[in-house]
């Protein structure tokens, strides 16, 4: 597989990951490996709310993104 952005620019480069969000191939040059921060919803019952409440817990796991990719994510 190559990476998707370097053959955009005339370049024939091969991939070492993919984007967990867009699934474009990325090269290193073009990759970034982050934490990144997700949400996971979760439902709980109580006496407040017969019928189970919604909330969401913060995880974060390393994670492989393309540039344009990050660049929405994280700002």
């Amino acid at each position: 597989m190559k990476c998707y952005l370097c053959a955009e620019e005339g370049k024939e480069t091969d991939a070492l990951a993919v984007c967990i969000v867009c699934g474009v191939g990325v090269c290193k040059e073009d990759m970034v490996r982050d934490e990144i921060s997700f949400w996971e919803a979760q439902f709980i019952s109580s006496d407040m709310s017969p019928e189970g409440g919604r909330f969401s817990l913060p995880k974060s796991l390393p994670r492989v993104l393309c540039k344009e990719c990050y660049g929405s994510l994280v700002r």
